[in-house]
């Protein structure tokens, strides 16, 4: 039997990082956690540790980093601070998970691909708004980026169908629409929090869930598709799919569509960027043919869900506009989580936010995270006059 793979799981109290502790649990003779890392989900991580007995465990949180110690198993290394993810990149780990939510998760990001690493790639904040320097830090030897998006990873496993890139005619990402889908902007002003975290299909953290709420999140993977495969944005096409049993297709020349099917289990996705080329023995979201019933499939609603066409504009502006479009949503999203700004200002606090954008080049780290705090000054400039 050859040897398991070190794994690495940075923001594993989150949604992805538990899933990812799931498939790692389900086949234990094939993976090893060695390297557990979260801001400050204290009870959680040291229950994660006691079980996997990693090698080191990374908190950012220094009061989180005080209450850790003491609570985890002899032979596990602490450490805290600011940089602290990124320094448990160093562990043996051959794969690392990036779960981290946000703009945060650029400098993991930039880590293990630096360091020649396969990076599982969930935090798609690091890759719209740093595209550039991540392309660079993707030219490291030994790296490589696999995405763990469930849409991005269905386009990869298509791709894998047809190593002809010239052939590939357009991508299809698909949007299960969220838990507004067939709403008027209209009928959107009233919405509750609690009514933009009721996800139809997916269970996730709360920034992201609003994120699908708006179609945010689907206007950033536009981004993402952009940067992973390098598809031209008039190539890119958006549709509306609410069963989430498409996960994503690619089109060629010839007419040819290939798609990626499953039951909606982040699991799977995760589960493929792991054991990457190969697959895992797990069956995580396999579907019964004779259950599955009618699929759907529209045009997304542009008027109520202005969000996705934002991001194609910033995305066809390049450069550090995804950075300003990435920092302003994070900012409007969490002032509607505080119950600062209604659902129906998030669209419009970014798009105020997109006009401002100065052009500037994202020509590296420091031009990336200045663009970043521009960005968030000016939206919390806008919120501030709203309320």
């Amino acid at each position: 039997m050859s040897r398991p793979i070190d794994v690495a799981v940075l923001g594993s109290t989150g949604s992805i990082g538990t899933q990812t502790l799931e498939v790692v649990e389900a086949e234990p003779d094939r993976f090893r956690i060695v390297a557990l890392g979260a801001n400050s989900s204290v009870d959680l991580l040291a229950e994660q540790a006691l079980r996997h007995r990693p090698q080191v465990v990374a908190v950012a949180s220094p009061e989180a980093g005080a209450q850790l110690r003491g609570r985890l198993p002899s032979g596990t290394e602490l450490v805290v601070g600011e940089g602290a993810l990124v320094d448990a990149v160093d562990s043996s780990c051959q794969v690392v998970v990036n779960g981290v939510v946000g703009f945060a998760g650029l400098d993991v990001t930039l880590a293990v691909l630096h360091a020649g690493k396969r990076l599982a790639l969930a935090n798609k904040e690091s890759l719209i708004a740093g595209g550039p320097v991540v392309q660079r830090a993707w030219q490291t030897p030994g790296a490589e980026l696999v995405p763990v998006d469930s849409e991005h990873a269905a386009v990869h496993q298509c791709l894998r169908a047809n190593d002809v890139a010239e052939r590939v005619d357009r991508v299809v990402l698909t949007a299960s629409g969220g838990p507004f889908r067939g709403r008027t902007r209209a009928e959107l002003v009233d919405v509750t929090i609690d009514d933009a975290l009721a996800h139809p299909t997916w269970s996730m953290g709360p920034k992201i869930t609003v994120d699908s709420s708006t179609l945010m999140n689907k206007g950033l993977e536009v981004i993402e598709a952009h940067e992973l495969f390098g598809i031209d944005y008039d190539r890119i096409e958006v549709v509306v799919h609410p069963q989430s049993i498409v996960h994503s297709m690619v089109t060629y020349t010839d007419g040819s569509t290939i798609a990626q099917l499953s039951n909606p289990d982040m699991r799977l996705p995760i589960a493929y960027a792991l054991a990457y080329p190969d697959r895992v023995a797990t069956a995580f979201g396999p579907l019964d043919w004779a259950a599955v019933g009618p699929l759907e499939f529209g045009p997304p609603d542009l008027e109520a869900f202005p969000c996705l066409g934002l991001a194609y504009d910033a995305g066809r502006a390049g450069q550090t506009a995804p950075a300003w479009l990435n920092a302003a949503n994070e900012v409007a999203v969490a002032a509607f989580l505080a119950s600062e700004i209604a659902w129906i200002d998030i669209p419009d606090v970014c798009k105020g936010v997109l006009e401002r954008h100065d052009g500037a080049s994202a020509d590296s780290v420091e031009a990336v995270i200045d663009a970043d705090r521009r960005a968030r000054h000016v939206a919390r400039q806008m919120i501030e006059r709203r309320t």
